[in-house]
């Protein structure tokens, strides 16, 4: 379905943006701090798999554009790499600071914990807007099967952030204290994750 260099170039990128910080990663790794391991680990796992919902969506919206018109397609290609270009200065401007989300309520059940995490990324229309600019420039409309693809990336992309997650949940605790101890960390991983959108969203626009 997808080619070595394709899955290659997609995980890098997808993981160094995971890693980032942002609001879902912050939220699992305050979540693991001041709830306990086991709860950081359930929400990270359940806002991972809010995932598979807009690759749904990108899978079903970037299909039907093709089939109903090149021009169309170009035209989501170049607003999607002009939106990653913006999220690309938005990370660059960062003053770097990682505010870690200690507050999140608990709740009496893990299950209900887990659909909590998964409702808050399913929901975030920012997300939506990421898959659909983010996805498309991984693929390669020539090999065929785009809705198969789309759907391999957005697999891949959940459970990358799965993994990612989980273990910032279980080591929520000495991530915390490493992250206070070093104020850069966040300025480097913004700057990281700007580039990374910059690059990709001048691709996605130069590319045809």
């Amino acid at each position: 379905m997808l080619t070595l260099e394709q899955f290659s170039s997609f995980l890098i990128a997808a993981l160094l943006i995971t890693a980032s910080p942002g609001p879902d990663n912050l939220m699992v790794l305050g979540m693991g701090i001041s709830k306990g391991r086991r709860q950081g680990i359930v929400f990270g796992l359940g806002c991972a798999l809010g995932c598979l919902s807009h690759t749904l969506l990108a899978v079903l919206g970037i299909s039907a554009l093709i089939a109903a018109s090149a021009t169309a397609f170009l035209a989501l290609k170049i607003i999607g790499g002009l939106y990653l270009i913006w999220m690309g200065f938005n990370a660059w401007r960062s003053s770097g600071a990682v505010n870690i989300q200690a507050d999140v309520p608990v709740e009496s059940s893990l299950t209900r914990l887990f659909f909590k995490g998964c409702l808050a990324n399913a929901i975030n229309p920012k997300v939506v807007l990421f898959f659909l600019s983010f996805l498309p420039q991984f693929v390669i409309a020539d090999h065929g099967q785009v809705g198969g693809q789309i759907a391999a990336l957005g697999v891949t992309f959940t459970l990358q952030a799965a993994l990612l997650f989980g273990l910032l949940g279980y080591f929520s605790g000495a991530i915390g204290q490493w992250l206070s101890r070093r104020r850069n960390a966040g300025l480097i991983l913004d700057r990281t994750a700007g580039t990374v959108f910059i690059g990709l969203g001048l691709k996605l626009i130069l590319t045809r």
